[in-house]
């Protein structure tokens, strides 16, 4: 018996099914920030696929060694990351990784941040003290990023200067205000970090 005549031809993915359209260049994003600032949200929002998330519902396991002031009425945590992919354009698609905002999980950061050409620092302006380890990692890895304020309906508000003098930030970088669950919003802001990426790499080769 021929089994090669046999054989049906084997079909190649669905163009809706490939991470990589042909002549595309895809690029690695990453979301951080702390416990509840809104990273899984963000992910979800903004992404044109069905995000992959691994939330799971915090037990009594975490009392005594998570530390989550503010945000005590949170009762999932991401324990790995959070996965989504948005199309800039027909030649650029942001792949995009959330961080776990748990301490204890902060080691899965080296891996997440492999080949990560920049990051979006996610801020709830009533938790302002959860970000400073984090901008400071990123600071560490020379990682380029925005700071985006998620605009919970009750957080105060700051102006501009208060905040980069409380987040001890540069005037270069970046400072936008993003709603987690708003797509536009959010796409505004990885917008405003591919802006900013440009920007450093025409300082570099000038």
């Amino acid at each position: 018996m021929d089994y090669a005549s046999s054989e049906a031809p084997t079909a190649g993915p669905r163009d809706t099914d490939m991470l990589l359209p042909h002549g595309a260049r895809g690029v690695k994003v990453v979301i951080v920030g702390g416990f509840g600032v809104g990273k899984t949200t963000m992910v979800g929002s903004v992404s044109e696929i069905p995000p992959l998330t691994t939330e799971e519902t915090m037990t009594q396991a975490g009392v005594g060694i998570d530390h989550n002031p503010g945000a005590e009425g949170k009762n999932t945590t991401t324990v790995a990351m959070d996965f989504g992919r948005i199309s800039i354009n027909r030649e650029l698609i942001l792949y995009l990784f959330g961080t776990p905002g748990q301490e204890r999980f902060w080691f899965l950061w080296n891996g997440i941040f492999e080949g990560a050409l920049g990051a979006v620092v996610l801020v709830d302006t009533r938790r302002i003290e959860v970000s400073f380890e984090v901008i400071t990692r990123l600071e560490d890895r020379r990682v380029p990023f925005v700071v985006a304020v998620n605009a919970f309906p009750e957080a105060p508000q700051y102006a501009v200067e208060e905040l980069r003098s409380a987040l001890a930030l540069s005037d270069t970088v970046p400072l936008v205000t993003c709603d987690a669950r708003d797509r536009a919003s959010c796409r505004d802001t990885l917008l405003s970090l591919m802006v900013y990426l440009c920007t450093l790499a025409a300082q570099e080769t000038a």
